[in-house]
Protein backbone atom coordinates (compact mmCIF):
# COMPACT_ATOMS: atom_id res chain seq x y z
CA UNK A 1 0.00 0.00 0.00
CA UNK A 2 1.29 3.64 -0.95
CA UNK A 3 1.82 5.82 1.67
CA UNK A 4 1.65 9.68 1.37
CA UNK A 5 3.10 12.46 3.98
CA UNK A 6 1.04 15.30 4.02
CA UNK A 7 2.25 18.69 3.71
CA UNK A 8 1.31 20.00 7.27
CA UNK A 9 -0.07 17.35 8.64
CA UNK A 10 2.94 16.18 11.18
CA UNK A 11 4.64 13.80 8.81
CA UNK A 12 1.06 11.62 9.01
CA UNK A 13 0.87 8.74 6.12
CA UNK A 14 -2.49 8.96 4.49
CA UNK A 15 -3.47 5.61 2.58
CA UNK A 16 -6.09 7.85 0.31
CA UNK A 17 -3.60 9.59 -1.87
CA UNK A 18 -6.77 10.31 -4.60
CA UNK A 19 -9.04 11.09 -2.00
CA UNK A 20 -7.38 14.40 -0.57
CA UNK A 21 -8.27 17.68 -2.18
CA UNK A 22 -5.35 19.04 -4.23
CA UNK A 23 -4.73 21.64 -1.98
CA UNK A 24 -3.45 19.28 0.41
CA UNK A 25 -0.87 17.49 -1.78
CA UNK A 26 1.99 18.22 -3.03
CA UNK A 27 1.82 16.88 -6.69
CA UNK A 28 -1.41 15.81 -7.77
CA UNK A 29 -1.10 14.81 -11.01
CA UNK A 30 1.80 12.36 -10.00
CA UNK A 31 1.75 9.26 -9.89
CA UNK A 32 -1.28 7.90 -7.40
CA UNK A 33 -0.96 5.54 -4.85
CA UNK A 34 -2.28 1.92 -4.66
CA UNK A 35 -6.30 1.89 -4.95
CA UNK A 36 -7.35 0.77 -1.24
CA UNK A 37 -10.13 -1.72 -0.94
CA UNK A 38 -12.41 1.46 -0.33
CA UNK A 39 -11.29 2.98 -3.86
CA UNK A 40 -12.09 -0.20 -5.29
CA UNK A 41 -15.77 -0.42 -4.37
CA UNK A 42 -15.93 3.25 -5.14
CA UNK A 43 -14.38 3.26 -8.30
CA UNK A 44 -17.01 -0.05 -9.42
CA UNK A 45 -19.93 1.46 -8.44
CA UNK A 46 -19.19 4.58 -10.13
CA UNK A 47 -18.17 2.61 -13.41
CA UNK A 48 -21.22 0.53 -13.07
CA UNK A 49 -23.43 3.72 -13.14
CA UNK A 50 -21.98 5.31 -16.40
CA UNK A 51 -21.90 1.86 -18.29
CA UNK A 52 -25.63 1.19 -16.98
CA UNK A 53 -27.20 4.65 -17.70
CA UNK A 54 -25.31 4.52 -21.21
CA UNK A 55 -26.66 0.74 -22.25
CA UNK A 56 -29.84 2.40 -20.61
CA UNK A 57 -30.03 5.19 -22.71
CA UNK A 58 -28.63 4.15 -25.97
CA UNK A 59 -31.69 0.96 -25.58
CA UNK A 60 -34.09 3.62 -25.47
CA UNK A 61 -32.70 5.60 -28.40
CA UNK A 62 -32.96 2.38 -30.45
CA UNK A 63 -36.60 1.33 -29.01
CA UNK A 64 -39.50 2.48 -31.39
CA UNK A 65 -40.84 4.31 -28.67
CA UNK A 66 -38.48 6.28 -25.90
CA UNK A 67 -39.31 6.55 -22.95
CA UNK A 68 -37.10 9.00 -21.53
CA UNK A 69 -37.72 11.96 -24.44
CA UNK A 70 -40.12 10.70 -26.76
CA UNK A 71 -38.35 13.49 -29.15
CA UNK A 72 -35.08 11.39 -29.08
CA UNK A 73 -36.80 8.67 -31.27
CA UNK A 74 -35.68 10.77 -34.24
CA UNK A 75 -31.96 10.32 -33.67
CA UNK A 76 -29.91 9.55 -36.71
CA UNK A 77 -28.91 5.62 -36.32
CA UNK A 78 -25.58 7.15 -36.79
CA UNK A 79 -25.64 9.32 -33.64
CA UNK A 80 -26.76 6.69 -31.45
CA UNK A 81 -23.49 3.84 -32.43
CA UNK A 82 -21.30 7.23 -31.99
CA UNK A 83 -22.86 8.10 -28.62
CA UNK A 84 -22.56 4.69 -27.27
CA UNK A 85 -18.62 5.01 -28.06
CA UNK A 86 -18.61 7.72 -26.36
CA UNK A 87 -20.66 6.80 -23.00
CA UNK A 88 -18.53 3.14 -23.15
CA UNK A 89 -15.31 5.60 -23.48
CA UNK A 90 -16.44 7.84 -20.80
CA UNK A 91 -17.69 5.07 -18.05
CA UNK A 92 -14.02 3.40 -18.53
CA UNK A 93 -12.49 6.59 -18.22
CA UNK A 94 -14.17 6.96 -14.80
CA UNK A 95 -11.02 4.60 -13.35
CA UNK A 96 -8.78 7.05 -13.99
CA UNK A 97 -10.93 9.77 -12.79
CA UNK A 98 -8.59 11.07 -9.57
CA UNK A 99 -5.64 11.33 -11.59
CA UNK A 100 -6.87 13.62 -14.16
CA UNK A 101 -10.51 14.86 -13.23
CA UNK A 102 -9.63 18.40 -14.96
CA UNK A 103 -8.82 16.66 -18.74
CA UNK A 104 -11.56 14.13 -18.10
CA UNK A 105 -13.84 16.73 -17.14
CA UNK A 106 -12.95 18.93 -20.05
CA UNK A 107 -13.73 15.80 -22.29
CA UNK A 108 -16.69 15.31 -21.17
CA UNK A 109 -17.72 18.89 -21.77
CA UNK A 110 -17.20 18.80 -25.52
CA UNK A 111 -18.48 15.67 -25.98
CA UNK A 112 -21.44 16.50 -24.12
CA UNK A 113 -22.83 18.47 -26.72
CA UNK A 114 -23.87 15.22 -28.24
CA UNK A 115 -24.16 12.71 -26.05
CA UNK A 116 -26.72 11.32 -24.05
CA UNK A 117 -25.32 8.02 -23.22
CA UNK A 118 -22.29 9.81 -21.06
CA UNK A 119 -24.04 12.11 -19.04
CA UNK A 120 -24.02 10.05 -16.01
CA UNK A 121 -20.38 9.53 -16.42
CA UNK A 122 -19.55 13.54 -16.84
CA UNK A 123 -21.77 14.34 -14.16
CA UNK A 124 -19.22 12.40 -11.71
CA UNK A 125 -16.15 13.60 -13.76
CA UNK A 126 -17.55 17.05 -12.67
CA UNK A 127 -18.40 16.01 -9.20
CA UNK A 128 -14.73 14.78 -9.21
CA UNK A 129 -13.16 18.18 -10.01
CA UNK A 130 -14.92 20.24 -7.46
CA UNK A 131 -13.92 17.88 -4.54
CA UNK A 132 -10.39 17.64 -5.70
CA UNK A 133 -9.48 20.79 -7.36
CA UNK A 134 -9.70 24.71 -6.19
CA UNK A 135 -13.37 26.85 -6.60
CA UNK A 136 -11.42 28.89 -9.55
CA UNK A 137 -10.68 25.27 -11.69
CA UNK A 138 -14.78 23.93 -10.43
CA UNK A 139 -15.95 27.08 -11.28
CA UNK A 140 -14.35 26.90 -15.19
CA UNK A 141 -15.34 23.46 -15.48
CA UNK A 142 -19.05 24.65 -14.25
CA UNK A 143 -18.98 27.36 -16.71
CA UNK A 144 -18.08 24.97 -19.78
CA UNK A 145 -20.84 22.63 -18.82
CA UNK A 146 -23.11 25.05 -18.89
CA UNK A 147 -22.08 26.14 -22.57
CA UNK A 148 -22.06 23.04 -23.65
CA UNK A 149 -25.86 22.53 -21.89
CA UNK A 150 -26.79 25.55 -24.51
CA UNK A 151 -25.84 23.67 -27.13
CA UNK A 152 -27.23 20.42 -26.18
CA UNK A 153 -30.95 21.55 -26.22
CA UNK A 154 -30.34 23.60 -28.93
CA UNK A 155 -29.34 20.48 -31.11
CA UNK A 156 -31.90 17.74 -29.27
CA UNK A 157 -34.65 20.05 -28.04
CA UNK A 158 -37.79 18.94 -26.14
CA UNK A 159 -41.37 19.99 -27.21
CA UNK A 160 -42.54 19.13 -23.93
CA UNK A 161 -40.12 21.90 -21.94
CA UNK A 162 -38.86 24.70 -23.96
CA UNK A 163 -35.43 25.97 -24.89
CA UNK A 164 -34.49 27.89 -21.07
CA UNK A 165 -36.63 25.09 -19.23
CA UNK A 166 -34.34 22.62 -20.64
CA UNK A 167 -30.87 24.90 -19.42
CA UNK A 168 -32.58 25.37 -16.13
CA UNK A 169 -32.88 22.04 -15.60
CA UNK A 170 -29.41 20.82 -17.37
CA UNK A 171 -27.99 23.54 -14.78
CA UNK A 172 -29.63 22.87 -11.79
CA UNK A 173 -28.25 19.11 -11.96
CA UNK A 174 -24.65 20.54 -12.80
CA UNK A 175 -24.77 23.06 -10.08
CA UNK A 176 -26.19 20.11 -7.24
CA UNK A 177 -23.74 17.63 -8.30
CA UNK A 178 -20.47 20.52 -8.21
CA UNK A 179 -22.30 21.87 -4.28
CA UNK A 180 -21.91 18.42 -3.08
CA UNK A 181 -18.29 18.41 -4.33
CA UNK A 182 -17.17 21.17 -2.57
CA UNK A 183 -18.88 20.17 0.48
CA UNK A 184 -17.59 17.32 0.64
CA UNK A 185 -14.18 18.80 -0.22
CA UNK A 186 -14.68 21.20 2.65
CA UNK A 187 -15.44 18.51 5.10
CA UNK A 188 -12.64 16.89 4.00
CA UNK A 189 -10.21 19.42 4.45
CA UNK A 190 -11.76 20.54 8.02
CA UNK A 191 -11.50 16.79 9.28
CA UNK A 192 -7.66 16.43 8.16
CA UNK A 193 -7.17 19.92 9.77
CA UNK A 194 -8.96 18.82 13.05
CA UNK A 195 -6.62 15.70 12.75
CA UNK A 196 -3.62 17.61 12.44
CA UNK A 197 -4.60 19.98 14.95
CA UNK A 198 -4.69 17.07 17.45
CA UNK A 199 -1.45 15.47 16.55
CA UNK A 200 0.25 18.90 16.97
CA UNK A 201 -0.73 19.39 20.50
CA UNK A 202 -0.71 15.83 21.42
CA UNK A 203 2.92 16.26 20.04
CA UNK A 204 3.57 19.51 21.92
CA UNK A 205 2.24 18.00 25.02
CA UNK A 206 4.77 15.53 24.52
CA UNK A 207 7.69 17.62 24.19
CA UNK A 208 6.25 19.65 26.95
CA UNK A 209 6.63 16.64 29.07
CA UNK A 210 9.79 15.52 28.26
CA UNK A 211 10.79 19.16 28.58
CA UNK A 212 9.70 19.13 32.41
CA UNK A 213 11.24 15.68 32.78
CA UNK A 214 14.54 17.15 32.05
CA UNK A 215 14.21 19.69 33.87
CA UNK A 216 13.32 17.78 37.00
CA UNK A 217 16.11 15.49 36.31
CA UNK A 218 18.16 18.58 35.81
CA UNK A 219 17.13 20.33 39.24
CA UNK A 220 17.22 16.42 41.21
CA UNK A 221 20.49 16.44 39.87
CA UNK A 222 21.60 19.43 41.28
CA UNK A 223 20.00 19.11 44.82
CA UNK A 224 22.07 15.68 45.22
CA UNK A 225 25.46 17.38 44.25
CA UNK A 226 25.18 20.58 46.32
CA UNK A 227 23.73 17.77 49.26
CA UNK A 228 26.15 14.84 48.81
CA UNK A 229 29.17 16.53 47.70
CA UNK A 230 29.10 18.04 50.57
CA UNK A 231 28.98 15.42 52.95
CA UNK A 232 30.94 12.96 51.14
CA UNK A 233 33.87 15.57 50.87
CA UNK A 234 33.84 15.85 54.45
CA UNK A 235 34.10 11.81 54.89
CA UNK A 236 37.07 11.68 51.96
CA UNK A 237 39.01 14.71 54.03
CA UNK A 238 38.72 12.68 57.30
CA UNK A 239 39.43 9.21 55.80
CA UNK A 240 42.27 10.69 54.03
CA UNK A 241 43.97 12.37 57.21
CA UNK A 242 43.64 8.80 58.67
CA UNK A 243 45.49 7.13 56.34
CA UNK A 244 48.59 9.44 56.02
CA UNK A 245 48.56 9.66 59.45
CA UNK A 246 47.81 6.05 61.17
CA UNK A 247 50.22 7.06 64.50
CA UNK A 248 47.48 9.87 65.33
CA UNK A 249 46.46 9.96 69.04
CA UNK A 250 43.97 8.07 70.00
CA UNK A 251 41.83 10.98 70.69
CA UNK A 252 42.28 12.15 67.32
CA UNK A 253 41.12 8.78 65.58
CA UNK A 254 37.91 8.84 67.68
CA UNK A 255 37.63 12.60 66.89
CA UNK A 256 38.13 11.83 63.13
CA UNK A 257 35.84 8.18 63.36
CA UNK A 258 32.74 10.28 64.77
CA UNK A 259 32.47 13.27 62.44
CA UNK A 260 33.00 10.46 59.38
CA UNK A 261 30.72 8.24 61.06
CA UNK A 262 27.93 11.44 61.36
CA UNK A 263 28.39 12.69 57.78
CA UNK A 264 28.00 9.20 56.31
CA UNK A 265 24.85 9.23 58.39
CA UNK A 266 23.46 12.35 57.32
CA UNK A 267 24.62 11.73 53.30
CA UNK A 268 22.70 8.53 53.75
CA UNK A 269 19.58 10.59 55.20
CA UNK A 270 19.80 12.77 52.34
CA UNK A 271 19.91 10.13 49.69
CA UNK A 272 16.96 8.47 51.13
CA UNK A 273 15.22 11.79 50.99
CA UNK A 274 15.67 12.52 47.73
CA UNK A 275 15.17 8.77 46.41
CA UNK A 276 11.90 9.33 47.99
CA UNK A 277 11.00 12.20 46.44
CA UNK A 278 11.40 10.12 43.63
CA UNK A 279 9.27 7.17 44.21
CA UNK A 280 6.45 10.12 45.40
CA UNK A 281 3.27 9.73 43.45
CA UNK A 282 2.38 12.47 41.08
CA UNK A 283 0.01 15.33 43.01
CA UNK A 284 1.32 13.86 46.61
CA UNK A 285 0.35 17.32 48.86
CA UNK A 286 3.18 16.08 51.46
CA UNK A 287 5.50 18.76 52.78
CA UNK A 288 8.90 19.37 51.60
CA UNK A 289 11.70 19.15 53.17
CA UNK A 290 12.78 22.83 54.73
CA UNK A 291 15.17 24.53 52.59
CA UNK A 292 18.31 26.14 54.51
CA UNK A 293 18.70 29.77 54.53
CA UNK A 294 21.19 32.35 55.22
CA UNK A 295 20.78 31.71 58.65
CA UNK A 296 21.92 28.36 58.82
CA UNK A 297 25.35 29.59 57.33
CA UNK A 298 27.29 29.52 60.92
CA UNK A 299 26.03 25.85 61.16
CA UNK A 300 27.66 25.11 58.01
CA UNK A 301 31.18 27.17 58.72
CA UNK A 302 30.98 25.40 61.69
CA UNK A 303 30.92 21.49 60.50
CA UNK A 304 33.90 22.65 58.06
CA UNK A 305 35.94 23.84 61.06
CA UNK A 306 35.32 20.54 62.53
CA UNK A 307 36.54 18.97 59.71
CA UNK A 308 39.90 20.93 60.12
CA UNK A 309 38.88 23.77 57.20
CA UNK A 310 39.93 26.85 58.39
CA UNK A 311 36.81 28.66 57.63
CA UNK A 312 36.32 32.82 58.41
CA UNK A 313 32.73 33.77 57.86
CA UNK A 314 31.55 37.42 57.72
CA UNK A 315 27.91 38.16 57.29
CA UNK A 316 26.70 41.74 56.65
CA UNK A 317 22.96 41.44 56.05
CA UNK A 318 20.38 44.41 56.62
CA UNK A 319 17.68 42.33 57.33
CA UNK A 320 14.87 45.40 57.75
CA UNK A 321 13.74 43.77 54.49
CA UNK A 322 13.16 39.99 54.75
CA UNK A 323 15.58 38.36 52.15
CA UNK A 324 13.16 36.18 49.68
CA UNK A 325 13.30 31.93 50.45
CA UNK A 326 15.03 31.60 46.93
CA UNK A 327 17.53 33.46 47.14
CA UNK A 328 18.76 32.80 50.92
CA UNK A 329 18.57 28.91 49.65
CA UNK A 330 20.87 30.06 47.02
CA UNK A 331 23.46 31.90 48.60
CA UNK A 332 23.63 28.80 50.95
CA UNK A 333 24.30 26.48 48.29
CA UNK A 334 27.03 28.87 46.88
CA UNK A 335 28.99 28.85 50.03
CA UNK A 336 28.28 25.17 50.50
CA UNK A 337 29.43 24.79 46.90
CA UNK A 338 33.06 27.03 48.03
CA UNK A 339 33.83 25.02 51.17
CA UNK A 340 33.18 22.15 49.10
CA UNK A 341 35.73 23.09 46.44
CA UNK A 342 37.78 24.17 49.04
CA UNK A 343 38.36 20.95 50.98
CA UNK A 344 38.46 19.16 47.41
CA UNK A 345 40.79 21.17 45.54
CA UNK A 346 42.78 22.91 48.34
CA UNK A 347 42.35 21.34 51.42
CA UNK A 348 44.32 22.63 54.40
CA UNK A 349 43.85 26.22 53.65
CA UNK A 350 41.86 29.18 54.84
CA UNK A 351 38.72 29.69 53.34
CA UNK A 352 37.50 33.48 53.82
CA UNK A 353 33.43 33.70 53.14
CA UNK A 354 31.62 36.96 52.81
CA UNK A 355 28.00 37.85 52.11
CA UNK A 356 26.47 41.23 52.48
CA UNK A 357 23.81 43.18 50.85
CA UNK A 358 20.30 44.80 51.68
CA UNK A 359 17.38 45.39 50.19
CA UNK A 360 17.23 47.35 46.62
CA UNK A 361 21.07 46.55 46.22
CA UNK A 362 20.93 43.11 45.99
CA UNK A 363 23.15 40.27 47.94
CA UNK A 364 26.52 40.02 47.23
CA UNK A 365 28.56 36.24 48.12
CA UNK A 366 32.07 35.88 48.03
CA UNK A 367 33.93 32.91 48.95
CA UNK A 368 37.93 33.29 48.31
CA UNK A 369 40.76 30.85 49.09
CA UNK A 370 44.81 30.41 48.15
CA UNK A 371 44.55 28.61 44.97
CA UNK A 372 46.50 25.29 45.02
CA UNK A 373 50.29 24.61 43.77
CA UNK A 374 50.65 21.77 41.96
CA UNK A 375 48.49 18.33 42.85
CA UNK A 376 47.79 18.56 47.09
CA UNK A 377 48.22 15.47 48.42
CA UNK A 378 44.67 14.83 49.69
CA UNK A 379 43.23 16.52 46.87
CA UNK A 380 39.33 14.98 45.58
CA UNK A 381 38.72 14.54 41.84
CA UNK A 382 35.84 16.29 40.60
CA UNK A 383 33.79 16.61 37.64
CA UNK A 384 33.12 20.48 37.42
CA UNK A 385 29.46 19.84 37.23
CA UNK A 386 28.80 21.71 40.79
CA UNK A 387 29.70 24.99 39.54
CA UNK A 388 27.65 24.58 36.43
CA UNK A 389 24.82 23.78 38.37
CA UNK A 390 25.52 26.95 40.50
CA UNK A 391 25.53 29.18 37.27
CA UNK A 392 22.18 27.59 36.68
CA UNK A 393 20.89 28.59 40.20
CA UNK A 394 21.97 31.90 39.69
CA UNK A 395 20.98 32.28 36.38
CA UNK A 396 17.12 30.94 37.29
CA UNK A 397 17.28 33.60 40.58
CA UNK A 398 17.77 35.97 38.19
CA UNK A 399 21.73 37.08 39.06
CA UNK A 400 25.09 35.93 38.22
CA UNK A 401 28.32 34.28 39.07
CA UNK A 402 31.44 34.25 38.37
CA UNK A 403 34.79 32.07 39.00
CA UNK A 404 38.00 31.46 38.90
CA UNK A 405 41.49 32.39 39.56
CA UNK A 406 42.69 35.78 40.43
CA UNK A 407 45.43 38.07 40.31
CA UNK A 408 46.75 37.44 43.74
CA UNK A 409 46.89 33.97 43.50
CA UNK A 410 43.48 32.87 45.13
CA UNK A 411 40.40 31.05 44.08
CA UNK A 412 37.30 33.23 43.94
CA UNK A 413 33.52 32.22 43.57
CA UNK A 414 31.68 35.51 43.72
CA UNK A 415 27.82 36.05 43.27
CA UNK A 416 24.73 38.61 42.79
CA UNK A 417 21.51 37.87 43.35
CA UNK A 418 18.85 40.26 43.43
CA UNK A 419 17.21 41.61 46.52
CA UNK A 420 14.14 43.51 45.79
CA UNK A 421 13.71 46.86 47.83
CA UNK A 422 9.92 47.94 49.67
CA UNK A 423 7.45 48.38 47.58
Amino acid sequence: MGELVVPGGGGRPSEYRWLLPASLLDDPDGPPAARSTRDWVIDTLCFALGLGWTLLATADLLSAHPTLVQEWAYTPRWLIWLDLAVGVVLSVALWWRRRWPVYLALLTVVAGAVTVAGAIAGLIFFFTVALHRRFAVTAAVFAGAVLTSAVFCALRPETNNSYWESMVWSAAFLVIVMLWGMVMRSRRQLVLSLRDRAERAESEQRLRIIQARALERTRIAREMHDVLAHRISLLSLHAGALEIRPDAAPAEVAGAAGVIRASAHQALQDLREVIGVLREPEGDDRPERPQPTLCELPALADESRAAGAKVRLDVRIDDSTPLPDGAGRTAYRIVQEGLTNARKHAPGTAVRVTVEGKAGVGLTIDVRNPAPVGRATLAIPGAGTGLVGLGERATLAGGKLVHGRTADGEFALSAWLPWAGPA
